[in-house]
């Protein structure tokens, strides 16, 4: 099949005809044809599936007929976590729809109100926005959405685990209730299932995570190294391999920083990007990123939403990253559409918690691979995919352990078909993000130190518009 099947604008044809896209992946071939006619969807994507190009098509499409009738409308809302994400999805707008007469703008928070307001004046086709900002523009009038026609919800997994349920639901709760909706989310969790049961009742759902053609092609790893030596491990790994470009994942923008300075005194060049620096700031990084000039980028999950580049050869977690799925979004930055990638990880004594969620979520353990010279003097515990929680022990204080047999030294382990009965995460009784005092009294097992208290808003008004 080829794109040319799916019944597309010719003039789209044209746009990615000249960006070299020749077959749609399974989930464009499945989703467009839905989506044209009109369909809601709700599909379980992995990153680097070619999702952006899933919902933006059908979008132009459908919108390279008509335009917006009044100012400060738009027809299309697009929905997405990061700043880095809207940018990145306006951006593939802009690519796709160089033949249309079709305007489109991003919206998002850290940057001035005003110059948002007035490209809104008069007017567009399509709004690429994070929650938190378009929530703003709306209850000061800047936007209104009653012309609004197609939602797309974005990453739906991560906005909900970012706290931007109310924004997104009040959001919704204005918009005409006769459109075309779209969600796409790397992980089905359970507060997404609920969003789309009460937003997208009808939504046909999709899911092409398990479809070998579709799946990634990552190598992953992992190497244990006591904390107090991960830089010098970081180091070493970057002058034996010299890879041609690496993305590093730590947890806190300190930390960020710190490992910049300490890998150049190690003459390793690299940048860093993180909330707390200037958005100007984090772009240019991103573009010099994307076009060769930095080798290695150190960021913070959620600074690197939007980082899309083709053939990125290498993802490393310098710190494992909590919750479990996080861990899927940030190795997709990597394989991307059909390319070979490689994520490494690097694990100390206190990363094994996380390492129990990652490999349950996963379904299966990580090859451990040892760096001579780093053994840990604090050796982590060989990995159990059922991991008891510590609570759940017997009168004589031993873990009950369902299977034995799952632990890393045994040759079945990797390859049962045993489902895991560890839980990340407690069930939510709604769709609300649990806090990290819920999750954490839920498993025993660990804590998010990263706080979702979010700033409180201005009243919403009562009525649609």
């Amino acid at each position: 099949m080829s794109f040319s099947t799916l019944g597309l604008n010719p003039l789209i044809l044209k746009a990615i005809g000249d960006l070299g896209y020749s077959l749609p992946t399974p989930i464009q071939a499945e989703a467009i044809p839905l989506a044209l006619k009109g369909k809601s969807v709700i599909a379980a994507a992995q990153t680097g599936s070619g999702k952006t190009a899933t919902f933006v098509l059908p979008i132009l499409d459908k919108l390279a007929g008509g335009e917006t009738q009044r100012k400060k409308r738009a027809r299309a809302l697009i929905l997405t976590p990061t700043r880095e994400l809207a940018i990145q999805v306006h951006k593939r707008i802009q690519d796709y729809a160089k033949y249309l007469d079709l305007k489109s703008m991003v919206i998002y928070g850290g940057v001035e109100l005003a110059p948002q307001k007035q490209q809104l004046i008069e007017g567009v086709d399509i709004v690429v926005a994070t929650p938190g900002r378009l929530r703003d523009l709306y209850t000061q009038r800047a936007i209104h959405f009653d012309e609004i026609a197609l939602l797309v919800l974005d990453e739906a997994d991560r906005m909900l685990d970012m706290g931007f349920i109310e924004d997104i639901t009040k959001i919704i709760d204005s918009l005409p209730e006769e459109r075309q909706n779209l969600m796409f989310s790397a992980t089905l969790s359970r507060q997404v299932r609920e969003l789309a049961k009460e937003y997208i009742p009808n939504g046909i759902h999709l899911s092409v995570t398990k479809d070998s053609q579709g799946s990634p092609d990552i190598e992953q790893w992992i190497t244990t190294v006591d904390k107090d030596k991960k830089s010098a491990l970081l180091s070493q790994l970057i002058q034996d391999n010299d890879w041609s470009q690496a993305l590093i994942f730590i947890e806190t923008k300190h930390g960020a920083a710190k490992l910049v300075t300490q890998l150049e005194k190690r003459g390793i060049q690299a940048d860093c990007i993180h909330s707390g620096r200037a958005q100007a700031i984090r772009e240019q990084i991103l573009a010099d990123f994307k076009a060769g000039k930095i080798k290695y980028l150190i960021s913070t999950g959620i600074s690197a939403r939007g980082i899309d580049i083709d053939n990125l050869p290498l993802v490393i977690n310098y710190d494992l990253p909590f919750p479990a799925d996080e861990y899927v979004h940030r190795i997709g930055r990597t394989g991307r559409a059909g390319a070979q990638g490689q994520a490494i990880s690097l694990v100390s004594k206190d990363d094994f918690k996380n390492l129990c969620m990652i490999e349950s979520r996963l379904g299966h353990l990580l090859e451990r691979r040892e760096i001579t010279g780093f053994v840990p003097r604090k050796a982590v515990p060989d990995s159990i995919l059922n991991y008891v929680p510590k609570a759940k022990r017997d009168e004589n204080g031993k873990r009950i352990v369902a299977d034995p047999s799952l632990k890393t030294g045994s040759k079945s382990s990797s390859k049962s078909k045993l489902k895991p009965n560890f839980k990340a995460k407690p069930k939510p009784s709604s769709i609300a993000p649990t806090s990290a005092k819920s999750r954490s009294n839920a498993n025993s097992v660990c804590q998010s130190d990263v706080s979702q208290d979010k700033p409180a808003f201005n009243p919403w008004t009562d009525s649609k518009k």
